[in-house]
């Protein structure tokens, strides 16, 4: 893989990648405002990707929003908080996160350390490791590095997946016309029971 800026952050870094998400979330759904990073961390002025997800903590933990890119031209700072407002705005999962449900949230971030495309996705995976995003015409999914351990799937169950959430037929990462790109990223996640930050990969 050679195809990003690599970045690779420590865990202090991650933690702020989290909190700056945190923030970002809250001063969107507050006050309707774009947080600013500030004073940034060495690793937030690369130019590389970043995703945010947001899940509830109540009930089966249903996901509230998920937003990002594996690659642009903004700081990481900068990526961070863009794709924190989008996973919390209406456009990424129906219903724009609201001021009552913030202490009741979960935010990850997963950053894009590299990536590339693949024309053989089942025998380049390494399952933990990669994210995978799945292009074909105007239709666009992506799925973290994290979650096909989480729900115990293998390769062929992950490219799947991505492409349904694409709005793609399952098989269409077979499609000789879609563009499949595998990414390494750190994934950092908030602990549901308040605790620190947690490096899941």
């Amino acid at each position: 893989m050679s195809e990003a800026q690599t970045v690779r952050l420590t865990y202090e870094d991650g933690a702020r990648a989290v909190e700056l998400a945190r923030e970002s979330v809250e001063s969107y759904v507050l006050h309707g405002q774009r947080e600013q990073p500030g004073s940034m961390r060495d690793a937030f002025y690369a130019r590389t990707g970043a995703f945010v997800r947001i899940r509830s903590t109540r009930g089966r933990g249903r996901l509230r929003g998920c937003a990002g890119a594996y690659r642009g031209n903004d700081q990481l700072g900068h990526a961070i908080v863009d794709a924190a407002i989008q996973a919390a705005s209406e456009n990424s999962c129906g219903s724009e996160i609201e001021q009552p449900e913030l202490s009741n949230l979960t935010i990850s971030v997963c950053v894009v350390c590299d990536y590339t495309q693949t024309d053989r996705p089942l025998d380049d995976i390494e399952l933990g490791t990669h994210g995978v995003v799945v292009d074909k015409d105007d239709s666009h999914g992506w799925l973290y590095p994290t979650i096909p351990v989480e729900n115990g799937w293998n390769e062929e169950q992950f490219l799947t997946h991505a492409c349904r959430k694409a709005g793609l037929s399952p098989l269409a990462w077979q499609d000789e016309d879609t563009t499949v790109t595998l990414f390494d990223g750190q994934v950092f996640r908030e602990r549901a029971d308040g605790g620190s930050v947690e490096e899941l990969n």
